[in-house]
This record gives C-alpha cells, sequence and structure tokens, in this order.
C-alpha cells in the first residue's frame, strides 16, 4: 500500500523544524559538553538568553500532530539542562518551566514530566507559582484514569501549595482531589495513596500549620523518585519539624513523627 504524499511530507517537515532549532543549540552544547574549564560568567549568561529565545520559538512551533514526539524531545532537552549541576550551580534553574510549558502543552498526560516539573521549578528555580499553574491548567485534560494513575499530579500540586506557596487551603483542595481519584482503583499503591492524601487533608482542615501534615507531605517526596539533593533536602526539613528518619530492620524507611500539634 503506497503512503500518501502528506503522511511523508509531514514528518520531514516536523523533524526539519526540529533539527533546524536544535543546530541553533549546537556549538552551545559542544562547548559545554567537550570542556569542563571555566567558562566566564557573561557568557554563561548569554548562552541562557539564546536558550530562552530557542525555547520560545518551540513555543510557536506547530507539531503536525506530532505532539508527543515533541514532548519526548523537549523533556530530553530539559534532561540536559538540569543534569548539567556545574553550570546550574552558577546560572540557576531560571528556564526549567519554560521546558515543561512546551512539554505539557504537548502533552499533558505525560505523567513522568510533572514530578520533574514540581522538583525543578518550585525546588531549584523558586517558582512554584508556574509549577502550580502549569499543573492545574494541564489537569483540565485529564480524568482519574487518564492517563493512569493520574492521581498523583494532584499530590505534586498539594505539595507545592503546601510546602512553597503556604496555601493549605489550597493544598487541603489538591489532597481531597488526589483521594478521590486514587480511591476509584483497587490496587494497594492507589488505596495508600486514597488514605495518605484523605489524611493529609483532614489535617489541615483542623489545623492548617500542622507540623505533622508538614512531614507527611515532605514525606510524600520521598516516596518519589527524586535526586539525591531533592532527598537531602527532605530529610532535611523533615529533622527540622521535629521528625526522624528511622531505618528499619529491612532496609526500608520510616518517619518517626514529634508529638502532633
Amino acid at each position: 500500500m503506497l503512503m500518501s504524499r502528506q503522511s511523508i511530507v509531514t514528518p520531514l517537515v516536523v523533524v526539519s523544524c526540529m533539527l533546524g532549532i536544535a543546530f541553533m543549540q549546537f556549538p552551545r552544547l559542544q562547548k559545554l559538553l567537550n570542556s569542563r574549564q571555566y567558562v566566564p560568567l557573561a557568557t554563561l549568561e548569554k548562552e541562557l538568553q539564546q536558550e530562552k529565545i530557542r525555547l520560545d520559538l518551540l513555543k510557536q512551533t506547530p507539531s503536525f500532530g506530532y505532539d508527543n514526539l515533541m514532548a519526548n524531545w523537549v523533556y530530553l532537552n530539559f534532561l540536559q539542562y538540569f543534569g548539567d549541576d556545574e553550570i546550574r550551580e552558577r546560572t540557576g534553574y531560571s528556564l526549567s518551566p519554560e521546558y515543561f510549558d512546551i512539554i505539557l502543552k504537548h502533552d499533558p498526560r505525560f505523567i513522568e514530566a510533572y514530578i520533574a516539573l514540581s522538583t525543578s521549578a518550585s525546588l531549584y528555580a523558586g517558582v512554584p507559582e508556574r509549577s502550580i499553574a502549569l499543573m492545574a491548567e494541564s489537569l483540565k485534560s485529564l480524568s482519574p484514569h487518564v492517563p493512569d494513575k493520574s492521581y498523583y499530579i494532584w499530590r505534586y500540586k498539594g505539595i507545592d501549595e503546601l510546602l512553597f506557596l503556604g496555601d493549605a487551603k489550597a493544598a487541603q483542595s489538591s489532597f481531597l482531589m488526589a483521594a478521590n481519584w486514587a480511591s476509584q482503583y483497587e490496587d494497594e499503591e492507589s488505596k495508600f495513596v486514597a488514605f495518605t492524601s484523605q489524611k493529609t487533608a483532614e489535617f489541615l482542615s483542623r489545623n492548617p500549620n500542622s507540623t505533622y501534615a508538614q512531614i507527611a507531605t515532605w514525606g510524600m517526596i520521598l516516596t518519589n523518585p527524586v535526586d539525591e539533593k531533592t532527598r537531602k533536602r527532605a530529610i532535611d526539613a523533615i529533622e527540622k519539624l521535629g521528625g526522624q528518619i528511622v531505618i528499619n530492620p529491612d532496609g526500608t524507611s520510616s518517619i518517626k513523627l514529634p508529638p502532633q500539634d
């Protein structure tokens, strides 16, 4: 069966657009990847400006129906950006939400992207408002079963609202939604999420400044696949709140809580 001319030309146009934008950053990537010698801060800031222009261009680039391809490609770009610790320590993580603005626009069902959004934008870039806004917008396109276990996105949103904005009322609402969506599943993992989310929401309803709820929320971060730096920050926060990380005989860990407030 012969393929139509459009079915051949359209993907070629998509790939051409993506490759054209990729070549715009190729010299910069080569310099950063091939050499770890000192680069002047002014040079790095100029490169960040160029990357911002590239991302702005990508926001306007049509996908011609290949949304998943676009989302996955930009996510790989983000991983390269986020993983360059030496450069990020000098320039920060301000572009993190810009990547996810593109990723979630093209694929709001890309559930793995949400934890990276929360970690990079809220924890590292210090802009939880952007993280929460992007999640709220994407949630309009989702349902309890689309994608599978999408209740986690409500949890990520609630975590950011409580820990980074101090908005207990908004966090309570998000955790209730997480509990509602998770309760529609029968597996043990979902039942656990439904139970803990419901309990966290109840704690917040009784005491918006509950230390217990804050510790429980930092504990949620530890259950996610986060990097070592994020894990250390969560443990430090739990200990400052009076909690203690306990290593169990079977090698798993749990949190010993202080007297409830």
